[in-house]
């Protein structure tokens, strides 16, 4: 029997979901698509500075499990930089985290982002 999935906890959705060369269009052959937990590695190891066990413990699952996907991730980045593809964020194997007051730890930007929307827009995530 085989094990069952274990979701990675993802702290919030990107703003943006689609980046690239601003004069091409989006065909099957110019894009690669990065899953929202790829974006979540790449979010808490390279701009948040965390370890890859630090990112484990975030997004409860193993370290070995992040470094697989962080690869990917990286792997996609490249492509999309080097050979001029746009890069598209959706999918994955994720459930959004409900915010720093169950646990989430220091890497959180749901709690941070919806007190910023609270003070500047006045309107919560």
């Amino acid at each position: 029997m085989a094990r069952p999935m274990k979701w990675r906890k993802v702290c919030c959705l990107p703003k943006m979901n689609k980046f690239g060369p601003l004069d091409t269009s989006v065909d099957t052959e110019n894009y690669v698509i990065m899953t929202v937990d790829e974006y979540e590695t790449i979010r808490l190891i390279d701009l948040e500075r965390f370890t890859q066990e630090e990112c484990a413990r975030q997004m409860n699952v193993a370290r070995s499990t992040v470094q697989g996907i962080y690869n990917e991730a990286r792997k996609k980045l490249a492509e999309s930089l080097v050979n001029g593809k746009v890069l598209l964020i959706e999918g994955g194997e994720y459930r959004l985290c409900e915010g720093l007051e169950n646990a989430c730890g220091r890497g959180c930007r749901r709690y941070r982002r919806s007190r910023c929307f609270t003070d500047d827009e006045g309107q919560a995530d």
